[in-house]
């Protein structure tokens, strides 16, 4: 496999961006069909893809059993690692992300407005139609399906997506250009551990005999654990007298108001792993103190009234907790990059000598398109039915939000994470319904598609992508293209995939919650805040605060003493209910790894490494191939993985 070094060993090529835009398309055919029609397991919801995976999992076993005869065609390191960023960011705009949200969100207000919510006499004076298509009898059948010989309507959806589009774009340039301007700071000079970048790092590792990872016997042996596992659940839904394993379990606790979950999870052993022990201890035993915490507060009867919506923390008074942690701990990054910054600003304003040639954009290029972009959303957000000042603050909690999740994968690993509070919901608990008004109010409730639901987003992935790049030495502006056109085709993609199976299945007869629960969150939040508009919530700035503080204190705790080992980064997602679910995972990772590094050392540390990467490969693996399996054998509900 190895081949004769040449100038193209560290650029990306022409191939190399054909191949990626490919993998951002199929994963976006496979998750929109495997979460929407055939109901099996999610392959683009999280901070990794299963999908990414999967895709050059199998890219790098067909070359490593073909290609052999093949030599020239085959890929070097740094084109492998940029097809892989191309999937993998592509990934966050498939389903959660945006893809399943977007299409139901702009077409609710239509379709699901009755005389009993209301709808139609609180926001729908206030509903700008440009943003939603019109046509009842073309949103009626995206919701209820329509006949095969009849045609789908796809122009009563041109207008509306071609307005969005300009803002989504926009968007999403914010979140590849923030962590352009952060990669100096947190991969050459904070040094942070990056555990979701392992996975493709170590599977393009080649040497003569081909990828190395593939020859591990260790590694092997943790694939095959779970996709045993995995093959088996799926088994037991085709024919009921073959045993499922039971990975999941539960306990009771403070009399009955609390639920202790036992989850199993292989890729969350497997990445954490490679997590610092501290921030594994922090994550896991935080979890533990909320749910306690949250217990003890329940029997005593401590509750707030507010109502915040679904998302982020399910407690009201750690929802404001982990929120003021989250921006606190924002300051403090922005506090320690504070050089780094004053770099930035000197040289996009003042041409000064600092060294930007390792990024994929100069840092004057990458300010100037991230202002462009952040003034246009805030134009376009105004033309939505906000008021500039609230557009303007609404995008600084969003993002604010999205960069302190983004620091919280890459330094904690976990997978499977969301923030303890949501944009929208903090905006109108800060500054109180009254302040923000039935028009913005109204737009608010079709941000939800983008901003609520937060368990994958580009930023996330564009900043391990940049970790994963260090590869690809030459030419580096190109993986801003790459990551870009990724964007783009996985987002053209799902969006036409969406309305196929909309039309032909009906909506409501796919994922309840993309179409059904969902969309209606935002929307009868704005409702209820319109028919009762409240002041600024004092109770939830005293919390704020309170989070703030603590976090403070552990930051100033870490600094100051070397036995300190909580880590903040627990405190801000101590209360998530993913990582309360996933708690006893983290634990195992920590509690191995802690036992392999105090009796075996870094050495033996490095030589398990392939094991606990067969533990994601084997269970992402496994995930998509029965949803192949399942897809063409017409079988449906056999989700073999979800978290």
């Amino acid at each position: 496999m190895t081949r004769m070094k040449n100038r193209n060993d560290s650029i990306l090529t022409v191939r190399s961006f054909i191949a990626g835009a490919a993998f951002a398309v199929i994963s976006a055919v496979m998750d929109q069909y495997s979460t929407n029609v055939v109901h099996a397991s999610t392959l683009a919801i999280d901070h990794m893809a299963v999908a990414a995976v999967f895709l050059f999992f199998v890219l790098l076993l067909f070359l490593q059993v073909f290609l052999k005869f093949l030599k020239r065609f085959s890929f070097s390191e740094a084109e492998l690692l940029g097809v892989y960023i191309m999937g993998f960011v592509g990934c966050t705009v498939v389903t959660m992300g945006l893809g399943s949200y977007i299409l139901p969100t702009i077409a609710a207000p239509q379709y699901y407005a009755t005389d009993q919510n209301r709808w139609n006499e609180t926001i729908g004076p206030y509903l700008k139609h440009w943003m939603m298509p019109q046509d009842k009898a073309s949103v009626a059948g995206f919701f209820e399906g329509i006949p095969k010989t009849q045609a789908i309507p796809w122009n009563a959806w041109i207008g509306p997506l071609l307005a969005w589009f300009p803002f989504l774009i926009s968007l999403y340039l914010a979140m590849i250009c923030i962590p352009i301007l952060m990669r100096k700071q947190w991969v050459e000079r904070e040094r942070l551990l990056f555990p979701l970048a392992e996975i493709p790092v170590e599977m393009a590792k080649e040497d003569e005999r081909g990828f190395i990872l593939f020859r591990s016997r260790l590694m092997w042996l943790g694939f095959i654990i779970p996709f045993i596992i995995s093959t088996l659940v799926a088994l037991h839904k085709y024919n009921g007298l073959i045993p499922a394993p039971n990975l999941v379990n539960a306990v009771k606790i403070f009399r009955n108001t609390q639920s202790l979950s036992f989850r199993i999870s292989f890729p969350v052993i497997g990445f954490l792993f490679f997590a610092s022990k501290d921030v594994s201890f922090s994550l896991w035993f935080f979890a533990l103190l909320t749910v306690c915490l949250t217990g003890w507060i329940n029997i005593i009867g401590l509750s707030s009234t507010e109502n915040m919506g679904v998302y982020g923390s399910p407690n009201v008074i750690f929802n404001h907790i982990g929120t003021g942690a989250l921006f606190a701990y924002v300051f403090y990054i922005f506090w320690v990059a504070r050089r780094h910054l004053q770099d930035i600003f000197r040289k996009t304003f003042f041409n000064a000598p600092v060294d930007d040639s390792r990024e994929i954009l100069p840092f004057r290029t990458a300010t100037t398109v991230l202002l462009s972009s952040l003034l246009f959303m805030v134009i376009w957000l105004s033309a939505a039915g906000f008021s500039p000042l609230i557009a303007a603050l609404f995008i600084f909690l969003m993002l604010v939000i999205f960069l302190g999740v983004t620091r919280v994968v890459i330094e904690g690993g976990v997978p499977t994470l969301i923030a303890p509070g949501i944009a929208s919901a903090q905006l109108i608990s800060s500054v109180g319904s009254n302040a923000v008004g039935p028009s913005t109010l109204t737009s608010l409730g079709f941000t939800f598609a983008y901003s609520a639901d937060i368990r994958t987003f580009v930023m996330s992935a564009a900043s391990n992508s940049l970790k994963i790049s260090e590869r690809i030495r030459d030419r580096r502006n190109r993986i801003f293209w790459a990551m870009l056109i990724a964007v783009v085709a996985a987002l053209i993609t799902t969006l036409s995939v969406s309305l196929f199976i909309s039309y032909r299945y009906g909506g409501i007869n796919l994922n309840n919650w993309y179409y059904v629960a969902g969309p209606q969150v935002g929307f009868n939040l704005a409702k209820e805040h319109i028919i009762n508009p409240v002041a600024p919530n004092l109770a939830g700035w005293i919390n704020k605060l309170i989070g703030a503080a603590v976090m403070g204190t552990f930051l100033l705790m870490r600094a100051k003493f070397l036995w300190w080992h909580l880590h903040p980064l627990g405190w801000i997602v101590g209360s998530s209910v993913w990582v309360q679910m996933l708690w006893f995972s983290i634990f195992i990772a920590w509690f191995l790894k802690t036992l392999i590094m105090r009796y075996g050392g870094v050495k033996v540390y490095a030589a398990l490494k392939p094991f606990f990467l067969g533990l994601i490969l084997g269970q992402y693996v496994a995930a998509a191939l029965w949803f192949i399996i399942d897809y063409f054998t017409g079988m449906t509900n056999n989700s073999v993985f979800w978290i």
